[in-house]
């Protein structure tokens, strides 16, 4: 699990450490000693701890002019035990709403299982950014089913056309393109 790094390649056009405005502005990453850990498994430095023992994220990308940010996610999604979700919307999503962020890319292919609990958190980030959505790409079919079977399909898009596999082939704002596309014609 430590080989598994987050997605690097955009940091040509953004850094969340360097945003003033990022939950992990001026975080600092020491390449060198491994301290983050998941079930007693090292995990790459540069995932980014969000409160949680189970799931670390990195911020990809963030447009807040166009309201949007692009976030990886990396291993284990377990709201009954750890109340992930809880983690990811205080610690990180509640900073990037009061930023004016509505739309929401989350990449999920290095999310390797979900437990879930209630749906208050997700009830409460859809209600604070009626204008926008949450989609999530590339997140194994088991996730899709244990969020068709305790109803998060209703506040997550996924699934189907959001399988993008080659979205490391493109920029930040393409990838945001295609899924805001894809997102308006579902809602529309």
């Amino acid at each position: 699990m430590h080989n598994i790094e987050p997605y690097f390649n955009w940091e040509k056009y953004y850094i969340a450490r360097d945003d003033v405005r990022s939950p992990f502005h001026n975080e600092v990453y020491n390449l060198v000693q491994y301290t983050h850990d998941i079930y007693g498994y090292y995990i790459h430095p540069l995932w980014d701890c969000i409160g949680s023992e189970t799931l670390y994220i990195k911020i990809l990308y963030i447009d807040y002019q166009r309201q949007f940010a692009i976030i990886e996610l990396f291993g284990e999604w377990n709201d009954a035990l750890h109340n992930d979700i809880m983690h990811l919307k205080r610690n990180v999503l509640d900073v990037l709403i009061n930023h004016g962020i509505n739309h929401y890319v989350l990449i999920g292919e290095h999310v390797f299982n979900f437990h879930a609990s209630d749906e208050c958190y997700y009830e409460e980030w859809f209600e604070e950014i009626e204008d926008g959505w949450v989609a999530a790409v590339n997140f194994r079919d088991f996730i899709h089913y244990e969020w068709k079977k305790y109803r998060l399909d209703y506040y997550l898009n996924f699934g189907g056309n959001l399988e993008i596999e080659e979205w490391r082939t493109m920029k930040p704002n393409q990838l945001f393109d295609m899924v805001n596309t894809l997102v308006t014609r579902r809602i529309g």
